[in-house]
């Protein structure tokens, strides 16, 4: 998930964010773990991953009965989440970690004859570049959305939630080595040549807090 949060309701959402909000997601069966990222740049913005058992858990009751009775704190904060853009992602290839100082998402679309074989090589990518010095671990990840009616929580934000068709996540100790990434093989103009349709969008991001589901238990 990626969003926007002005500095007037900053410290009152990382508060919640920390204390309610992960807390009440990490109990539920199926979710593994959770990080909170800020904008490498000092903006307002926020990446959010959630790790699952599996994409099931989406859709289960546990998860809807949360969506669907938001806490008080979590009525006062949705109305603040600007731009939000959430992806419920299947994992296409995956290697290295989830978790180092930073973060860098590119959210883009394949051409539709070309779907295959940007995956292929997005793939081959994630593979190679998890072991590039000053990186830990790259990421594939698909959009697939739950069969799920609108929810509570959703219609609490001021606009109807975007959401990223693929997503490239690639997590490093340095972002130097980020940067590098996206000015070389994740440049637009490399994914057009690999099937990606125009407007990929990218965001460099920092470690803000993370937790795995016994740590709140």
């Amino acid at each position: 998930m990626w969003w926007e949060i002005a500095p007037a309701v900053r410290a009152d959402f990382e508060d919640w964010h920390a204390h309610e909000h992960f807390p009440e997601r990490l109990a539920l069966p199926g979710f593994r773990r959770g990080s909170r990222w800020s904008s490498s740049d000092g903006g307002d913005g926020v990446f959010v991953l959630y790790e699952l058992e599996h994409h099931e858990t989406l859709s289960s009751a546990e998860y809807l009965a949360r969506l669907n009775a938001p806490t008080p704190w979590s009525v006062r904060l949705m109305p603040h989440h600007r731009a939000m853009v959430r992806s419920q992602c299947r994992v296409i290839a995956s290697h290295g970690g989830a978790i180092a100082r930073h973060a860098m998402t590119v959210r883009f679309s394949p051409r539709d004859e070309a779907a295959d074989a940007l995956s292929a090589s997005l793939a081959t990518l994630a593979a190679s570049a998890a072991r590039r010095p000053g990186l830990f671990g790259a990421h594939l990840l698909r959009h697939e959305a739950p069969r799920i009616g609108a929810t509570r929580e959703q219609a609490l934000r001021s606009h109807a939630d975007g959401s990223a068709d693929w997503v490239f996540v690639a997590i490093g100790c340095e972002l130097d080595a980020l940067h590098e990434l996206a000015a070389s093989a994740l440049a637009p103009e490399v994914l057009a040549q690999h099937g990606a349709a125009s407007g990929a969008i990218a965001g460099v991001y920092t470690l803000a807090c993370s937790a795995v589901a016994a740590e709140l238990a």
